[in-house]
């Protein structure tokens, strides 16, 4: 698994499945609740939690098939990379606002 991880792991990969888990606990817990409404969330929150991750997965494997990880690695740092600087920016907006 290790060497796996290493020769065809992504950034997105590893942030897609820990996302998929977390999403997966999210629906049982609610699920196995004793009320209609935590029910109904479950199933909202199975519906739009994990298929963007099962999504973000495909398309990473994709990706990584036709161009190899360490392309698709170096794109998909530059991604998060804008996201964080995009976070940062929009922090500092909602700060000088007050």
């Amino acid at each position: 698994m290790i060497k796996f991880l290493k020769a065809k792991g992504t950034l997105f990969f590893i942030l897609g499945i820990l996302g998929f888990i977390c999403v997966a606990i999210t629906v049982t817990v609610l699920a196995t609740g004793h009320s209609a409404p935590d029910k109904l969330m479950a199933m909202y929150i199975g519906i739009f939690g994990l298929i963007p991750s099962l999504l973000l997965l495909i398309i990473d494997r994709v990706c990584v098939w036709k161009f190899g990880a360490v392309k698709v690695n170096k794109v998909e740092k530059y991604i998060l990379g804008i996201f964080i600087l995009l976070l940062i920016l929009n922090w500092i907006r909602l700060q000088s606002q007050l």
